[in-house]
C-alpha cells in the first residue's frame, strides 16, 4: 500500500467513527455495557494510541534508528498485518491490562474536544506518512505493545484498522 493509499485509508475509517458518534445520542458517551468501555473511553484509548505514533514521527530519523533499530524483514501487507493483530488480540483477550482497567472515562463536556482531537491527529498522521519516503516507512521501526517492533509502514496501516476495530466494537454494543 503506497502513501497516498495509506492517507486515504486512514481518512476513511475515521470518517466512519466520526459519522457514528455524531449520529449516536450523547447518553452512550458515559454509558457503556457492564464491564465494557464507554463511547468516550473508546475515543480516547484512540486519541492516547495515536498521539505517541505522530510525537515519533516527528523525530529525527536518525535518532528512530539509533533508539529502535532497522526492519529486518519485508513490509507485510494491510491483510497480513489485521491477521496477525487479530491474532495475538485472541492470545491476550482473557487478560486485562491495568491500563485498559482505568481508563478514564471522558465526561460529555469532552466529547467535542476529543473528536477534534483526533481529527487533528488522524489529519497530522496522513500529512506525514504522504512525507515520509518509502525507505524510512520500510526499514525505519518502532515498537507496538502487542505486536512487537513494526516498520512504520505497517504501524500506519495497523492504525488505520485499529480504528476500524474499536468502530466495529461500538457498532456491535449498541
Amino acid at each position: 500500500m503506497n502513501q497516498e493509499e495509506i492517507a486515504v485509508l486512514l481518512e476513511d475509517k475515521h470518517t466512519t467513527l466520526f459519522n457514528w458518534i455524531i449520529a449516536h445520542d450523547n447518553e452512550l458517551w458515559e454509558n457503556g455495557p457492564e464491564g465494557k468501555w464507554t463511547t468516550g473511553q473508546h475515543l480516547l484509548h484512540l486519541l492516547q494510541s495515536i498521539k505517541p505514533l505522530n510525537t515519533a514521527l516527528s523525530l529525527p530519523k536518525y535518532f528512530l534508528k539509533y533508539k529502535y533499530g532497522i526492519a529486518n524483514r519485508g513490509v507485510r501487507d494491510y491483510d497480513t498485518v489485521v491477521k496477525r493483530y487479530l491474532e495475538r488480540l485472541k492470545d491476550y483477550e482473557n487478560i486485562v491490562s491495568p491500563y485498559s482497567k482505568h481508563m478514564k472515562a471522558p465526561k460529555l463536556k469532552d466529547k467535542q474536544y476529543l473528536i477534534n482531537r483526533l481529527k487533528v491527529e488522524n489529519k497530522k498522521l496522513q500529512h506525514k506518512t504522504k512525507k515520509l519516503s518509502n525507505k524510512h516507512l520500510d526499514t525505519l521501526i518502532l515498537p507496538h505493545p502487542l505486536m512487537g517492533k513494526m516498520p512504520i509502514r505497517e504501524l500506519i496501516m495497523w492504525t488505520a484498522y485499529h480504528t476500524e476495530h474499536h468502530t466495529k466494537q461500538l457498532i456491535e454494543k449498541y
